[in-house]
């Protein structure tokens, strides 16, 4: 029975929240069209509900730890949910993403991605990936800000792992700027490939930053345990148990 009402709730929740997307999307547009600011507020107005009616329809609270980077920094983040795309958003003042270059023609979210300065990248083309990212970086078009990027490329689901990619590195090195990765256990309660929503606190830590000077095997070496270690021990802070997995 308690399943059963979860999922009930669980899709009243997926429903209405893209029913507020829409509504907020075309409300927002004619701004959002004219100004990067209306674009800001609009997302940030649509993270901040999402956040919220996450908390009271299926139970998920939301906590950020760390200290937030308000300055032109790169932000690696470890990506297990659209829940934590949304909590990082909120979070950090002016957010920039690196995207999937698909989702620039996403009907109104694709206009948003733009005029918000996100970056797409087409997957599968790595060496012009990264040299497309750095042309869009370099030539103004992506304001200053947090620019997040992930660096396993896609979400992962708890319990699984996939490799650590280069672009992080190839940021860090040729914008000068200083890393803060992000570790996160949003997965467990918003999970990839399923409307269930689970009850818990989920987390997004931001993490000591990585300043410049590291080279690319001392930076990535570093990047991967600093965020894996750190979102193992939040999923297991929340419940997880790692030794089920291996199993």
């Amino acid at each position: 029975m308690r399943l059963a009402f979860r999922w009930v709730m669980s899709i009243i929740y997926v429903v209405q929240n893209a029913v507020v997307m829409l509504v907020m999307g075309i409300v927002f547009f004619p701004w959002a069209l004219l100004s990067p600011k209306g674009a800001m507020t609009a997302c940030k107005t649509y993270a901040t509900w999402a956040i919220w009616s996450a908390r009271w329809l299926v139970g998920i609270r939301s906590e950020v730890r760390g200290n937030v980077p308000s300055g032109a920094v790169l932000v690696p983040a470890k990506h297990q949910s659209f829940l934590d795309i949304m909590m990082i958003f909120k979070a950090v003042p002016q957010p920039r993403f690196i995207m999937k270059y698909e989702l620039l023609f996403t009907p109104i979210i694709g206009v948003y991605a733009w005029r918000l300065g996100c970056v797409p990248v087409r997957r599968g083309k790595r060496g012009a990936a990264i040299k497309a990212m750095l042309a869009d970086v370099d030539s103004g078009r992506v304001p200053p800000g947090q620019l997040v990027i992930y660096p396993q490329g896609t979400r992962v689901p708890v319990g699984e792992h996939m490799p650590y990619k280069v672009g992080p590195y190839v940021l860090y090195k040729e914008t000068g700027q200083t890393a803060v990765p992000v570790a996160t256990n949003a997965g467990m309660f918003w999970p990839k490939g399923t409307m269930l929503r689970t009850p818990g606190l989920a987390v997004v830590e931001f993490l000591e930053p990585i300043e410049q000077g590291a080279d690319q095997k001392e930076f990535m070496v570093r990047l991967e345990e600093v965020i894996e270690t750190k979102s193992n021990a939040l999923m297991v802070e929340a419940g997880f148990d790692p030794d089920a997995v291996r199993q």
